[in-house]
């Protein structure tokens, strides 16, 4: 027994050397293998190819913050892309680089927590860059259909070096810091997007997105969006995808609320058109396009993924979208059956068969102001009172107002209204009957054929005459 005892001692005490010997040994003494022990910064000090990602590392001040506990994982580019990322922009040395950019640079190539390759997926993943809006930490956009890329523009080369406060991948490219156009370039699923923007080889949508004056908020169709869209109206594509982007504000997801923005898009008049942003169940967007990925960073702004292309929307579109109007829309629709008021106000053509201008101004009644009435009218009179709530022939907008104007409606009556309204009321309305303390309380709902103010009463036209 004491024999077999020794036996196994010796033997434990052979493996322990030789495991000793083969830590110590390596093949020239350049680059010994590292020990579970080595941090991210201790593998690139080893590494000759990551030579230049530890100069731009000590010169950016970044050298600590990567030898902190983590875990990292680090998207690290070789020398040959360092030489590149300093041809492409410009630079003749890393010194050229302004500190505050390198700095942003670097840190694009890092993200929080050890992504090991086999983990990685295809989708959006936040560096620890804050050179989106408001400091917001910058998307990258990785693609694992063939290898790994991250942005379209960095491939890995060499996967899955660990270490003891993370994971590095050593990457063919650096990684810039990305705009709106780098991101939709770099996501195959936005390819139709891409195609739309610069068909005809026009550059406009480009060069606004890729600018850096402003930021922007682009809702951003799918490939899938793209094929499923008719055009039903035949609007302008410019148009339409104008439609898609809020000018002069990155709105992210958790800022989102029920409300109205103002597009890019324009009505013939050169009127912005409104966007309704409905957030009870998800972000729906004029009731026909939902949020599908959110809140993809750029420098210059943030964009969502949607499933449905955002057509040009008729004051109709927003009497649908909006569940402040689901009344209305009742009586639009079901309750009025013998007058085909969807027909008439999606209109946007001239010359129609009613002779009407597609321009309306309409006073769209809230569900409160509908539930104020005693009853809700039978069809013949209901038809009259939702015609005494549209002007045709003109988009009046807010600021076409004037103190006193007395607007002829489809009804045939006239409404009065007096500026400045009255408590909370922006404008008071006295209807064809003569009633008044009715407010409108919101003002420019702009549509592509039309423009919407809301009211907090509903307007009963003259029934005497």
């Amino acid at each position: 027994m004491k024999t077999f005892s020794k036996i196994l001692q010796f033997s434990a005490l052979a493996l322990l050397l030789a495991f000793t010997a083969s830590c110590s040994d390596d093949d020239d003494g350049a680059n010994p293998i590292p020990t579970p022990a080595t941090n991210i910064v201790d593998l690139a000090l080893a590494t000759d190819d990551l030579s230049s990602l530890v100069a731009a590392l000590q010169r950016a001040d970044l050298v600590g913050a990567l030898e902190a506990d983590g875990p990292f994982t680090v998207f690290a580019p070789t020398n040959a892309a360092f030489t590149a990322f300093l041809s492409d922009n410009n630079f003749a040395s890393l010194e050229d680089v302004p500190v505050d950019v390198l700095t942003q640079v670097l840190l694009n190539h890092v993200v929080n927590g050890e992504n090991v390759s086999t983990a990685l997926s295809t989708g959006y993943i936040s560096s620890l860059s804050t050179a989106g809006p408001e400091d917001s930490n910058l998307s990258l956009f990785i693609d694992t259909s063939d290898g790994v890329s991250i942005n379209g523009v960095s491939d890995v080369a060499t996967p899955d070096i660990d270490a003891s406060n993370g994971v590095i991948h050593i990457v063919n490219g650096v990684i810039g810091l990305p705009n709106i156009v780098d991101h939709a370039l770099a996501n195959g699923d936005l390819s139709e997007l891409v195609g739309a923007l610069t068909t005809g080889g026009d550059t406009t949508f480009t060069d606004l997105l890729s600018g850096t004056t402003t930021d922007f908020t682009v809702f951003a169709p799918v490939n899938a969006a793209f094929t499923a869209f008719t055009n039903p109206n035949g609007n302008a594509l410019a148009n339409i995808l104008s439609n898609h982007v809020i000018v002069g504000a990155a709105a992210f997801s958790t800022a989102l609320s029920n409300s109205y923005q103002t597009t890019a898009a324009t009505n013939a008049d050169g009127d912005n058109l409104s966007l309704y942003i409905n957030t009870d169940s998800g972000v729906t967007l004029n009731g026909t396009s939902t949020v599908a990925a959110a809140d993809i960073v750029a420098t210059n702004g943030v964009i969502h993924a949607v499933d449905a292309v955002i057509d040009i929307p008729t004051v109709v579109s927003f009497a649908a979208a909006d569940p402040n109007f689901s009344t209305l829309l009742s009586a639009l629709t079901d309750l009025t059956p013998g007058t085909d008021f969807g027909a008439i106000l999606s209109r946007t053509e001239t010359g129609n068969a009613d002779n009407l201008d597609p321009d309306f101004t309409v006073f769209a009644p809230t569900n409160d102001a509908f539930a104020a009435l005693a009853a809700i009218p039978e069809e013949a009179v209901l038809t009259q009172v939702l015609l005494h709530h549209v002007l045709a022939g003109a988009n009046v907008r807010s600021g076409d107002l004037t103190d006193g104007i007395s607007p002829a409606t489809l009804e045939g009556d006239n409404i009065i209204i007096n500026l400045p309204g009255t408590g909370d009321n922006i404008a008071d309305v006295t209807d064809g009957a003569g009633n008044t303390g009715i407010g409108i309380i919101a003002v420019d709902v702009q549509a592509g054929n039309g423009v919407i103010h809301v009211l907090n009463s509903v307007l009963l036209p003259d029934t005497m005459n």
